[in-house]
């Protein structure tokens, strides 16, 4: 019976662990993408892109409510009061034939019933004629920050990616490495049972193997976490798998290296700048407007009554209507100089928008300069690499011919290959840099 009840609860296990599995394949998903995909993916699922689309709705809304002062704003209102007390007045007693007197006297109802409804229309005030028209440069504003974090987010997803994919490449390199000197373990083990090679050989073939598999579980280790980096940056839930599609192409990293024409206003933060100038323009006009009156006018309609008891809502019982219209012109005389304060902090304000702008033209010019600089030597670095790294390679062919023909020594094979690893991660390293060199370039011309 014991073995029935055990035979039945491995069957138990295994369909819950057939459910698990299904249902964590159906919770995870993978990803392929190239490049631009990647950076598509980020751009509609990273926490700061997200944040700023959410600013842009916020100053949509901010807009609404600039708009909202200039239209007409109706209230109704209900007032009730019940005098448990009624006011008393005092009048001359003279009016009852008491001269020299007061007589108490109360006015009034016990209870009081008003409602109503009152309209405020602004005819004209600067600040709001001036919030009017600055609202579709405050949604330009917003919408240009969006496009300022949107790049930045491009140049580090672009950047993590090729990074990834050189280390890929590195990797293939290293499993070539491991390869060949598998078979000089091998070769070197079969001549030193032969008596033609010393233990000491086989020793130092097999510690040279084993720093390469090292090395290659390092690189591995760190490809993961730098995808783990990327599908963070990405907003990529951890779980989900993603494939890099994307191969590093040489030829695509030597394009347009020699571009020299660039304008300020293709940088997305120049643009910034630019609004954020107009924005304090309108700021200055909206202070100024400030000294001009303010016109607005006003209506009311109101009913009310007053009843001994609480009877308002018994039919043929007496109401009074109240209805009015007014205007009111509001002129501005002195303020104690605070209006003047305010257009020259905001003119100030304006001048420091505008060094803003200069300094960032300075700033341009020095980024693009030092990015076609680095562009430039990293491209030439990159090549000069690649064929050391070639001649490397045949220095180690080579030097394992001689020893296999018995001209050589292991110690000869040894140095050369670790002349070839030491080739091959500076050509990575350049390779890497050339990527980077790239990116920023293109981002320093406003061209990524």
């Amino acid at each position: 019976m014991k073995y029935y009840l055990f035979k039945g609860f491995r069957k138990l296990l295994l369909i819950a662990g057939i459910t698990a599995s299904a249902t964590t394949l159906m919770a995870q998903q993978t990803n392929a993408f190239s490049a631009q995909e990647a950076v598509d993916y980020a751009l509609k699922n990273t926490v700061q892109v997200k944040n700023a689309l959410l600013a842009v709705q916020i100053q949509k809304q901010t807009n609404r409510e600039v708009t909202a002062a200039a239209l007409p704003q109706i209230n109704g209102n209900v007032n009730y009061t019940n005098y448990l007390n009624i006011p008393t007045s005092l009048l001359p007693g003279e009016f009852f034939g008491q001269p020299g007197t007061y007589i108490p006297v109360q006015f009034g109802v016990k209870h009081n019933l008003t409602y109503g409804v009152d309209l405020q229309q602004l005819l004209f005030d600067g600040q709001v004629f001036v919030g009017l028209q600055a609202r579709k440069s405050t949604m330009d504003f917003a919408q240009k920050a969006v496009e300022v974090t949107q790049e930045q987010i491009k140049v580090n997803v672009m950047k993590i990616y090729y990074q990834v994919q050189a280390g890929r490449q590195q990797i293939a390199t290293i499993d070539a490495n491991i390869t060949r000197f598998e078979k000089l373990f091998s070769d070197t083990k079969e001549i030193f049972k032969n008596g033609f090679a010393e233990k000491l050989d086989v020793d130092k073939t097999e510690v040279t193997l084993t720093n390469l598999k090292t090395q290659k579980l390092k690189s591995e280790n760190q490809i993961i976490v730098a995808l783990e980096g990327l599908k963070l940056l990405m907003g990529m839930p951890s779980k989900d798998s993603l494939i890099l599609k994307d191969t590093i192409r040489e030829d695509k990293l030597k394009e347009n290296i020699a571009e020299e024409v660039y304008s300020y206003t293709d940088r997305k933060e120049f643009q910034q700048v630019q609004l954020q100038e107009k924005l304090n323009e309108y700021n200055i006009k909206r202070y100024q407007l400030t000294y001009i009156p303010t016109l607005s006018v006003s209506g009311n309609y109101s009913r009310n009554a007053q009843r001994q008891e609480f009877n308002f809502f018994k039919t043929g019982k007496q109401w009074f209507s109240t209805t009015f219209i007014g205007v009111k012109l509001a002129v501005p005389i002195f303020d104690g100089f605070a209006r003047d304060a305010r257009i020259m902090g905001a003119k100030l304000a304006l001048q420091q928008t505008q060094n803003n702008r200069e300094n960032l033209k300075l700033s341009i010019d020095e980024e693009v300069e030092v990015a076609r600089v680095n562009i430039h030597t990293a491209i030439a670095s990159m090549d000069f690499q690649k064929k050391n790294m070639a001649l490397a390679e045949a220095v180690y062919n080579q030097t394992k011919l001689k020893f296999e023909q018995g001209l050589g020594s292991n110690t000869e094979i040894t140095t050369s290959q670790s002349e070839l690893t030491t080739a091959q991660n500076n050509y990575f390293s350049a390779l890497y840099d050339a990527i980077i060199a790239r990116i920023d370039f293109l981002k320093a011309t406003g061209k990524l």
